[in-house]
């Protein structure tokens, strides 16, 4: 199969994004269907792939951003049906080397698909960072 990338917010099939989230991975189940939209809504950019033939959304990555310096990575997904053909790696590519954030400093939490990450120079945490995780 042959897909399109796009950063076109207007593009993002909703529904498509909201089953996958809210049903497919482990780190958004705990979201609203409003705190998915509010989440592409406020989106710095976001990426979202898409079949070639029949237009159908096929992945999403989405990141956050001063606009300036530094941007946070989050949500990348590609629908079981599109791996395996380095989608996800086109993706963070388009995301990461091919945007406005080109020479940001990146962040992002993952506890898998470091070797991915890595080829864009992902790694480990310095001594400066600290995170104060989410109370729910």
């Amino acid at each position: 199969m042959t897909y399109v990338l796009s950063t076109d917010k207007d593009r993002v099939d909703r529904d498509w994004l909201w089953a996958e989230l809210s049903n497919n991975v482990y780190w958004a189940r705990w979201r609203t269907r409003a705190d998915v939209e509010a989440q592409l809504e406020n989106a710095w950019r976001i990426v979202g792939a898409y079949d070639a033939g029949t237009g159908a959304m096929v992945g999403y990555a989405r990141a956050f951003s001063d606009g300036v310096a530094i941007a946070y990575l989050a949500d990348v997904y590609v629908h079981e049906s599109a791996r395996g053909q380095a989608l996800g790696k086109a993706m963070v590519a388009e995301m990461i080397d091919a945007g406005p954030g080109a020479n940001f400093r990146w962040m992002l939490h993952i506890s898998d698909a470091h070797g991915l990450y890595r080829q864009f120079g992902f790694g480990d945490p310095d001594t400066r960072y600290l995170e104060r995780p989410e109370v729910r």
